[in-house]
């Protein structure tokens, strides 16, 4: 690394940020407000590598030189100094387009782990899609459509953030895999990736699951365990389904984001933690937040980037790089030669509704490989057969809950799912990408039997 430019109104925090660069092999500039700050990236302005800047300066706000940082110069990361517990300018700075963001007193693991998080930033550049027929060593997400397109590019440029990002879609449109993408293409790739589903751990298991507890904590505690937090360390925590987080550790997470600090059940004090936050969900939070079964200022603290995964329906022109691919997985998981695909066969699939997005795609190729003898999967194998989706309409399969109407698109989306199953719970629940228990609570709430 080259020069590490400090803009801090305070000497000591720039001679304490200074001093430790250097014992790290890393020159230093300084610079005591904007202006100052101004004139050094004016003149050594391609020799920087990494800005701290302080969010308050005597002549303007730290704001406005990330602002100007990402505008001229957006392969330079930039971090904020902010006053300890000023969370709501922290995230203000990341949704500005901060690297990062250091708390006010300074401490030297933290300085070197931003140092190390900027050393290992890789130049922005957008996943790259695989070739048709292939698995994708490069990206697991597969077209060339103009959804496809953007979402690939704002993994590359979301990946140089440390900001917390909120992943939005419906069941099976690969929420994960988007969060897989951000994590291989950041300063955390080296790092683990622990994928956490909050709807599948039981409510009494899921504070020790996350932040770990100690032996003897409650019964069963037969001894110490780190949680998922500290797994995650050096790289990125996936909270899938974070709308089922039951309210109490809604509480507990939005501390733990805010202090970077888990505390083990049954324990006394605080373990420092260094991950990234990578949460998703099929539901909308903004609704969840307004009937109250989500804490405001926890999404606020999760939703500092936004990013939506578009569902299959939105992007058709993918369904012949997606098939291919997808029987191509399939046929070298059974060790079988790959069959090809008849044109006709995507107008099938085109003309389907796919609640269960890209994950129904690959339950119905791999049952049309099944019923495939031969080399080619033809129109038949892939046109809905009355005894595995039946043949009713839809009212008829709401005939089973008399009164209830389905009013959002998630309720259309179950029910659609439960139909073309012949009512199967466990497999519309595989689908829709859910837990066979996600799936009976949301039946009960409803009043579906």
């Amino acid at each position: 690394m080259a020069y590490c430019l400090i803009v801090d109104d305070e000497p000591d925090i720039r001679t304490l940020v200074a001093l430790f660069m250097k014992r790290e092999g890393v020159p230093t500039l300084e610079a005591a407000d904007l202006a100052e700050a101004r004139e050094q990236l004016d003149r050594q302005g391609e020799e920087i590598d990494l800005c701290l800047a302080d969010m308050r300066l005597p002549d303007g706000n730290g704001l406005d030189l990330v602002d100007e940082i990402r505008r001229q110069r957006p392969h330079l990361p930039v971090a904020v100094i902010t006053a300890h517990g000023q969370v709501e300018a922290a995230v203000r700075a990341l949704k500005a387009g901060a690297f990062d963001f250091i708390n006010k007193p300074i401490e030297q693991d933290t300085l070197r782990r931003l140092l190390r998080d900027a050393r290992n930033l890789q130049p922005a550049r957008p996943a790259t899609p695989p070739a048709a027929g292939t698995e994708g060593n490069d990206s697991p997400l597969i077209g060339q459509s103009r959804a496809m397109r953007q979402l690939r590019e704002m993994i590359g440029r979301l990946a140089r953030s440390q900001a917390p990002i909120f992943i939005q879609g419906e069941s099976g449109t690969g929420k994960e895999l988007v969060a897989r993408e951000i994590h291989a293409h950041s300063s955390r790739a080296g790092g683990p990736f622990v994928p956490v589903n909050c709807g599948a751990i039981p409510g009494e298991l899921i504070e020790s699951e996350l932040f770990g507890h100690h032996k003897g904590s409650f019964t069963g505690a037969t001894r110490d365990k780190p949680g998922l937090f500290r797994a995650a360390e050096g790289g990125t925590l996936f909270l899938d389904e974070i709308a089922e987080l039951p309210l109490p550790l809604q509480v507990s997470l939005l501390r733990v984001l805010q202090e970077r600090r888990v505390r083990p059940v049954g324990g006394t004090e605080e373990v420092p933690v260094d991950v990234r936050i990578v949460s998703a969900s099929h539901q909308d939070l903004h609704q969840a937040v307004e009937a109250g079964r989500f804490r405001q200022d926890l999404f606020f603290r999760l939703n500092v980037i936004g990013l939506r995964v578009p569902p299959l329906r939105e992007r058709l022109d993918d369904l012949p790089a997606l098939s291919t691919a997808i029987v191509a997985r399939l046929a070298a998981r059974d060790a079988r030669p790959v069959p090809s695909i008849d044109p006709a066969v995507f107008q099938t699939l085109a003309a389907q509704p796919f609640p269960g997005n890209v994950r129904e795609l690959e339950n119905l190729l791999e049952r049309a490989m099944a019923l495939t003898d031969g080399d080619r999967i033809t129109e038949e194998a892939v046109a809905p057969h009355p005894m595995m989706t039946g043949e009713e309409e839809p009212a008829s399969a709401l005939a089973a809950c008399p009164g209830f109407i389905p009013e959002t698109d998630e309720q259309r989306n179950v029910l659609t799912a439960l139909q073309q199953t012949r009512w199967n719970r466990s497999e519309a629940a595989r689908q829709l990408g859910m837990t066979l228990r996600q799936l009976r609570y949301r039946l009960q709430k409803w009043g579906v039997e």
